[in-house]
């Protein structure tokens, strides 16, 4: 949580949310949320979940939001300040709540419904009631989080609101990551990875470079290189929970499995991955596990390779 000079940015990953309520801040801890924040007549409050009702008395006004959906305790907010607040539909009829700090811009935001619309052909149903976004001007947040139904975002360096590739992979999140959860915080690939990959085929399929291609680039990264300092699966030092192997190995991880297996196999994976775990908390055996129930393949070598073992893994080696 920090504070700015018209309120506060709320973000929690991995254990801030003791910090502004009580919590047992345990990812396998999900529960439903009900908000009420009382801010100046005037701001906005934005929480998870669906705006039931606001109401101002004697200058202040109380913003009354409702997750109705299982929630981690990370991904709680209760960001408030001077935004622009605009509310809209989906085609499908989920309400669609962005606010945007009036000095910076929010553009990209206009595209949820469509990458909404495009990962649930892909993985399946959208998990929650409502879509959105927040983007606050805080210089000392250099990052944005897949807060459930509502991700924060950063201004970017240049001062405008967030890339399109970044929307596309906080939205994603909210299938892996918000909805399909990890149980232990050394599985975070399960998120990270996940997303990534997401932006890869968002791109394959909006005309960009293929995830295969885009695999080959990355891939082609020296044996020095940050990417290979350490397995994403097979980690113990906190201070790497956020480090390039989790997020660019993990959806090498991902595309490498997609050629192992083929495209109606891995998509299978996919689909099932959340349609079995909507909700709930998951482990890295879990996910080798139904990749190999749904490829009928020992896929044990593999997973050894992109994810427990340190260094580059060498062409052939899975």
């Amino acid at each position: 949580m920090g504070k700015t000079d018209d309120g506060a940015t709320v973000v929690n990953e991995p254990q801030g949310s003791p910090g502004w309520y009580p919590a047992n801040d345990n990812p396998r801890d999900k529960a439903t949320f009900d908000f009420r924040v009382t801010v100046p007549e005037g701001k906005t409050a934005l929480a998870n979940g669906v705006l039931l009702g606001r109401r101002t008395r004697a200058g202040l006004t109380t913003w009354h939001w409702r997750e109705n959906y299982p929630m981690a305790p990370y991904l709680a907010t209760a960001t408030n300040g001077d935004f622009e607040f605009k509310v809209s539909r989906t085609p499908a009829g989920l309400p669609v709540y962005d606010a945007v700090d009036p000095r910076t811009t929010g553009d990209n935001l206009a595209r949820e419904p469509e990458i909404v619309a495009f990962f649930s052909d892909l993985y399946g149903p959208y998990p929650f009631a409502a879509v959105g976004g927040i983007v606050d001007l805080n210089p000392e947040l250099g990052y944005a989080l897949e807060t459930q139904t509502k991700p924060n975002y950063a201004r970017s360096r240049e001062g405008t609101g967030p890339g399109l590739s970044t929307v596309v992979h906080e939205l994603a999140h909210q299938w892996y990551g918000d909805a399909v959860t990890l149980t232990d915080w050394v599985d975070i690939w399960l998120h990270e990875g996940f997303a990534t990959w997401s932006e890869w085929i968002w791109d394959e399929r909006h005309d960009g470079p293929s995830a295969q291609e885009t695999f080959d680039e990355v891939y082609a990264a020296g044996p020095e290189e940050e990417i290979w300092s350490f397995a994403p699966a097979a980690f113990d030092d906190p201070r790497l929970l956020f480090g390039d192997p989790v997020y660019e190995r993990g959806a090498l991880t991902l595309q490498a499995l997609r050629q192992k297996v083929g495209d109606e196999d891995f998509f299978t994976i996919l689909r099932r991955w959340y349609a079995e775990h909507r909700h709930g908390n998951v482990t890295t055996p879990q996910f080798i596990a139904l990749s190999e129930a749904v490829s009928g393949q020992d896929l044990d070598r593999f997973f050894d390779v992109w994810l427990f073992e340190p260094g580059k893994p060498a062409p052939g080696s899975w």
